[in-house]
């Protein structure tokens, strides 16, 4: 979850809180009549009467009376000195709210000149590649190669972390989403869906091990300093570098081909990873439960039809589109240097 979202959390529960404190200002200061019409009305009496025990008795009544009207000023005062910080409090948290929606827009603006760079370097090497006819036709006779040495079975090993302190993501049902479009798939025999939960950073190696997977799906929670969120012993975040991401996946299976980053902030992770693995997905910037689970559901449906993983990616987007989900621009698909995405295929047509 995103600072703003934490900021107007904030702004309106101090909000709230100040509403109350108004409402119990008010409700003190209503009361302040009724008291002067006791004082009033004592007063009146000592001037009609000429008893003096009605004159003590209605003197007393007025020495109450004026103790609660003083009471209540004191009370109102506690008040209005504790709505003056807690305006106080909106105020920062206003100004913190304003910096970080201009930070976050100045990070979607590099991730937006970023991109178009990125394209245009692509488009730079598609030029290229046109251009060489007879590379070309060595390359379709090694991606032919290639497609005859898939193997029969693949695995998707999914990990999952929401740690304890951290705003809590419903990744359960993107992991369900996920296993029910491979079911749904043609080639749904040919994928196994593992699942790892409360993921800690260890844990990672531990199951790529065990599992040797063709696919790694992150699942969770990312920071803008390029770390993916996992836990520690105690069930809590754990901040893990996008260098020791990088580390583990060129240190475990050589038979990694994609990993996805379903977390926020995680294009600078996917980017760095396909120095050592043929592909990765990360995001531009933070993305909602609901996006990452349309569209990391479809990309797995495609991948189970045999699809390649550019149809797998632009799937997973139109996806997004369909649903009225205006994220489409948040995933981004990262390829090794060399490689085509449109002729990478995970699993076996």
């Amino acid at each position: 979850m995103s600072l703003i979202a934490t900021y107007r959390r904030t702004i309106n529960r101090k909000k709230g809180e100040l509403n109350r404190l108004r409402i119990s200002k008010a409700t003190e200061l209503g009361k302040i009549s009724s008291h002067k019409k006791k004082v009033l009305s004592a007063k009146a009496t000592i001037g009609r009467t000429k008893s003096t025990a009605t004159i003590n008795s209605k003197y007393r009544e007025i020495e109450r009376e004026e103790k609660k009207l003083a009471d209540i000023d004191k009370k109102v005062a506690g008040i209005d000195k504790k709505i003056a910080k807690v305006e106080g409090d909106v105020i920062a948290a206003e100004k913190k709210l304003g910096r970080e929606v201009e930070r976050e827009q100045k990070k979607r603006e590099a991730a937006e000149k970023k991109k178009l760079a990125d394209n245009e370097k692509r488009m730079r090497e598609v030029n290229v590649m046109l251009d060489r006819h007879s590379d070309m036709h060595q390359d379709t006779n090694k991606v032919m190669e290639e497609l005859k040495n898939l193997p029969e079975e693949i695995t998707v090993l999914f990990m999952a972390s929401n740690p304890l302190d951290a705003p809590q993501l419903r990744l359960d049902e993107e992991a369900r989403a996920i296993q029910e479009m491979i079911r749904k798939s043609e080639h749904r025999d040919s994928v196994s869906f593992e699942t790892r939960w409360a993921t800690r950073a260890l844990d990672v190696i531990q199951a790529i091990n065990e599992e040797n997977p063709a696919i790694i799906h992150f699942s969770g929670h990312g920071s803008d300093d390029d770390e993916v969120v996992f836990q520690d012993n105690q069930g809590n975040a754990k901040l893990v570098s996008k260098e020791a991401i990088v580390q583990t996946m060129m240190s475990t299976s050589d038979e990694i081909k994609l990993v996805f980053f379903n977390t926020c902030f995680s294009y600078g992770q996917a980017k760095a990873v396909v120095q050592h693995v043929d592909a990765a997905i990360g995001m531009t910037t933070t993305i909602g439960d609901e996006a990452a689970r349309v569209f990391s559901a479809q990309f797995y449906s495609a991948i189970g039809f045999g699809l390649s993983v550019t149809k797998a990616f632009e799937q997973g987007k139109a996806a997004l589109m369909l649903e009225g989900i205006p994220e489409e621009d948040t995933p981004e698909l990262y390829v090794k240097e060399g490689l085509d995405p449109n002729e990478l295929i995970i699993v076996k047509p």
